[in-house]
């Protein structure tokens, strides 16, 4: 065992208040020479997506007193997008992902504890977590803590991105408010994460790619008793881990993130997984481009699943037939098998586990495909760069999706999701037409807003296909419809192209090439270059958002808040 930081010599300073404050709280002096874990704990009741995260820290702590050890619940703030996007126009969204880690860091660095347990929800809790566990690189073991039950209206099926999506219908007119309202009541039917393949999910399955979490626990229905397992499975070994000294440096290696990138792609994840991936890498401190991974593998990783809302079915059949762990067993051949993960054993050791490689149901092999025989063999994450996209932009594309594979048209260029939403209602944005909104970069919003409404107001319009959509803010890690170039970087508010595009210019996007271009001559672009440029933070009120748009790095570095700290020198272009 090794000595333990979070132990101070008896009569020193620390020692002697850290033993009045403890003994206070009913530990004994045989505790406070255990290892002590810090359960990262982010419940909240302001959305399902966290409420029901007590009881799990609860069985946690029970679990982690087992094995040896000392649980001490902290908290951090627990970001809904459905909830807290609603101020500081959604930037409070993606900088809340950096305030969990900060907040982790304070918590447990502060304290100086010897390990963490966290308790992963809703879509920047887990990359958060990852974050900060790179970051101070102690020993972590992620908890996907479940995806919640759906219910039906009208007699189909009815989850919270039908209702977000139904949103953008009825504000076209296309459904009415008493059935908008009907389908708000029975989407949400318990405690837990969206229940599709979006960012939460996506990131939950990605922590278990890269070996931060227990095999075969994700994705995992909130509160059933496969998710109880896990929790307490994971406070035993998260004491073994301190008694082992493993950390998570030693885990996350270039070929865990080329594991992880596999998973994605072969899953058609959340467009999110990207940036959040880039953001573990640059704490961890690799100097890998998980940019550059996502356009290297993209031809070669094929697509074994189609879970909702990417194709027909369900999180709970893509559990039942195996989850991530199924999907890692038929990538098993293109996978780096020999990358360690937490439980001290190599991923290919994992797999071959007995509980691991038993067969499956033949109609499992409907929900997830066999290597040799995929739904497709095209990305559905695909990244693009051009003139319009110097660094990249991403295109989220649908297992069964029909579109054209360039589009071409005029601009028409908007500052703000509402000002596309009035423009949209007033009949301006028309069949042809390139729907350009900017201003909702990282620096921008500050934040990085959201864009999906307007997205979501065209497909209501009937105008998905019929216009693009071309913007430097994030999209849903659920639905995206038609063309939609998303995250384009450098943003507007870094003076990236898109901020000198004017209404009328052309814009081509090539999906068969990757490219995204703005078609007007260089001796323009060069004078409207040279004019006055616009200031992105007028309306700058302070607080967190201002410190966030100082200090927050570009997307290719993850929007991270840190400078760069690679150990590895530049990342190769």
């Amino acid at each position: 065992m090794t000595d333990l930081r979070s132990n101070y010599p008896p009569g020193s300073s620390p020692w002697a208040v850290r033993r009045a404050q403890w003994r206070a709280l009913g530990l004994t002096d045989e505790d406070m020479a255990k290892p002590k874990i810090a359960i990262v704990n982010s419940s909240s009741q302001l959305a399902t997506c966290y409420s029901h995260l007590d009881d799990d820290a609860a069985a946690a702590k029970e679990a982690i007193a087992g094995a040896g050890g000392i649980g001490f619940e902290i908290r951090t703030v627990a970001p809904s997008d459905f909830i807290h996007s609603a101020g500081g126009r959604g930037g409070y969204i993606l900088s809340a992902r950096d305030l969990i880690t900060h907040d982790i860091e304070a918590s447990v660095e502060g304290a100086q504890l010897d390990g963490m347990l966290c308790l992963a929800s809703c879509d920047k809790t887990a990359p958060g977590q990852l974050m900060a566990a790179a970051r101070l690189d102690l020993p972590t073991v992620i908890v996907g803590c479940g995806y919640q039950p759906c219910g039906t209206f009208a007699g189909r099926h009815c989850d919270i991105e039908d209702v977000f999506l139904g949103a953008g219908h009825y504000a076209q007119g296309r459904i009415g408010l008493d059935e908008l309202t009907g389908m708000s009541e029975n989407a949400v039917a318990g405690p837990g994460v969206c229940a599709g393949m979006g960012t939460a999910n996506s990131m939950h399955i990605a922590c278990e790619a890269l070996g931060m979490a227990l095999p075969g626990s994700t994705p995992v229905l909130a509160n059933s008793a496969r998710m109880w397992a896990d929790v307490r499975t994971a406070g035993r070994r998260v004491v073994g881990l301190v008694h082992e000294d493993l950390r998570p440096r030693s885990l996350l290696t270039r070929d865990a993130f080329i594991n992880a990138v596999t998973v994605m792609l072969a899953i058609s994840a959340s467009i999110n997984s990207v940036k959040h991936l880039q953001a573990v890498a640059e704490e961890a401190r690799t100097g890998i481009d998980v940019y550059g991974l996502y356009e290297q593998l993209a031809d070669r990783i094929p697509l074994l699943t189609a879970v909702r809302p990417n194709g027909p079915h369900s999180i709970e059949e893509f559990e039942a037939a195996g989850g991530a762990r199924g999907v890692m067993r038929e990538l098993r051949d293109v996978l780096c098998t020999d990358a360690l993960t937490m439980t001290g054993r190599t991923l290919g050791e994992e797999l071959a586990a007995p509980d691991g490689a038993g067969p499956r149901p033949a109609a499992d092999t409907e929900v997830i495909r066999p290597l040799d025989r995929p739904l497709g063999r095209g990305p559905t994450i695909v990244l693009v760069r051009g003139s319009l996209a110097p660094a990249t932009g991403i295109v989220k594309l649908a297992v069964d999706e029909e579109r054209p594979a360039v589009f071409t048209g005029p601009a028409v260029v908007y500052e703000s999701p509402q000002d596309a939403l009035e423009g949209l209602r007033a009949g301006d944005v028309r069949p042809g037409q390139v729907l350009v909104l900017r201003g909702l970069g990282p620096k921008g919003t500050p934040g990085m807003g959201m864009a999906s409404r307007p997205v979501f107001a065209l497909d209501g319009a009937g105008l998905t296909g019929k216009v693009a959509v071309v913007t430097d803010g994030q999209l849903s890690g659920l639905v995206n419809k038609g063309i939609v170039v998303g995250e384009v970087s450098p943003e507007a508010a870094d003076q990236g192209p898109l901020a000198l595009v004017r209404d009328g210019d052309t814009v081509s996007i090539d999906l068969a090439a990757r490219r995204a271009d703005l078609l007007v001559p260089d001796e323009e672009l060069a004078v409207r270059a040279a004019a006055p440029a616009r200031t992105w933070d007028a309306d700058d009120k302070g607080g967190w958002l201002s410190v966030y748009r100082r200090t927050v790095r570009p997307l290719q570095e993850g929007a991270v808040l840190s400078p760069r700290t690679s150990t590895e020198g530049e990342r190769p272009a």
